[in-house]
């Protein structure tokens, strides 16, 4: 026994601090990993921002892989929101979280499949980029809107059921 009266080893902080700990912790290790992620672009991504064009490409020979086939719901969903996405943008490079999330529930998309995150900082500074998502089946349909553009890309579902982590209404 310790001067506290708790045996050695045991957790003297109790289950909320630990609780709070542990979530910090997981929090850090998931901002790491997106971070990381982000270092890399995913494997199904596709740029549709406005590009120069230059002269075209050289031919190139031997056989491409083809890409994953997505489920015929997060193909649907990717065209719906990749289309929603880029006639916001075509209106204003800075759209309004609430803007973005009428304007994917206007397409057909659930209310309740649609995470949005904020257009500003805490500070009321406008973001570098908004993110949207869509559940489709056991997917998360993601666009990023930036500078003009707009990035689509299907993820896993994390284990919440949710695709973004935090406050996405």
């Amino acid at each position: 026994m310790t001067r506290s009266g708790t045996t050695p080893g045991r957790n003297t902080l109790g289950p909320l601090k630990t609780h709070r700990r542990r979530s910090v912790m997981v929090l850090a290790c998931v901002a790491a990993a997106m971070a990381l992620a982000s270092c890399t672009p995913p494997a199904q991504t596709t740029q549709t921002a406005s590009e120069p064009t230059g002269s075209e490409p050289a031919a190139i020979t031997g056989t491409a892989s083809p890409g994953p086939t997505l489920a015929p719901e997060v193909s649907a969903a990717t065209k719906t929101v990749e289309a929603t996405l880029k006639k916001i943008v075509a209106t204003t490079s800075k759209p309004e979280r609430e803007a973005v999330r009428s304007a994917l529930v206007a397409a057909g998309i659930p209310a309740s499949n649609v995470e949005v995150s904020v257009s500003r900082t805490p500070t009321g500074l406008d973001v570098d980029a908004m993110e949207a998502a869509a559940l489709a089946g056991g997917s998360c349909v993601v666009g990023q809107i930036r500078d003009g553009g707009v990035v689509m890309t299907v993820l896993p579902v994390l284990a919440s059921g949710k695709c973004f982590v935090g406050d996405v209404r």
